[in-house]
């Protein structure tokens, strides 16, 4: 399905949303910074430092989801690239015709990612996964920023709660009002819509929580709420 229509939208002037990544030794939290480290000393050829959002800067759509995998973007540089959950992203990125390129799980694989960025609600790979509130709240402005910076930003997919936290805060929501569920369209008084996805972990695949068709269904509901 290709959800790329004939350009009549005027867009603004690109602006970098790499200003809102974090330095690559970012200090703000200590036990990311001592786990960092570890994995830079373990394996001193991975990349072992936050994750910068990737994509492209005159994205409509922005998927945020919640922290790099230790395999996965923790050692290619890229979101959601080299591990399980990245597999069936992109595959669905390509499906709706938002990307250009074959994904073959290296950061320099040559995809290209045309309407879609990605970034994190957590920039560091977290111990076993799991990022503390404290390291959440952290990097919070971190994805503020790059929200920000996305000056045709109409739609925020956020993958799995955690994400959906993140991005209804980021984007000047209350939690309250905006309850966490899969498909579910939020939105907000001001700025991009928010829709929500199960994450593509392969927990929620294998368990069947998260399917294929219904990963699809949300970005579906993504392409449904983008305005005009």
């Amino acid at each position: 399905m290709d959800t790329n229509s004939a350009d009549t939208e005027t867009h603004a002037p690109l602006a970098d949303p790499h200003f809102a990544d974090p330095p690559r030794d970012c200090p703000i939290c200590p036990r990311l910074v001592e786990y960092r480290l570890a994995n830079r000393a373990a394996h001193p050829d991975w990349w072992n430092a936050p994750v910068p959002g990737w994509g492209d800067a005159n994205a409509w759509l922005c998927i945020v989801g919640l922290a790099p995998g230790v395999t996965g973007a923790n050692r290619t540089g890229r979101p959601f690239t080299g591990d399980f959950a990245g597999t069936l992203l992109y595959e669905t990125l390509a499906k709706f015709g938002l990307s250009e390129g074959v994904f073959d799980a290296r950061a320099d694989d040559g995809l290209r990612l045309t309407g879609a960025f990605i970034s994190n609600s957590v920039r560091c790979v977290p111990p076993q996964n799991k990022p503390e509130v404290s390291e959440i709240h952290a990097c919070r402005p971190f994805l503020e920023a790059q929200l920000a910076s996305l000056p045709n930003l109409k739609v925020v997919l956020a993958l799995g709660t955690i994400a959906h936290q993140s991005a209804v805060k980021a984007l000047g929501g209350k939690l309250p009002k905006h309850r966490f569920a899969h498909a579910a369209v939020h939105r907000l008084h001001t700025g991009p819509v928010l829709v929500d996805s199960y994450h593509c972990s392969r927990y929620n695949t294998n368990t069947g929580r998260l399917t294929a068709e219904m990963f699809e269904a949300a970005f579906a509901a993504a392409v449904a709420a983008r305005p005009g």
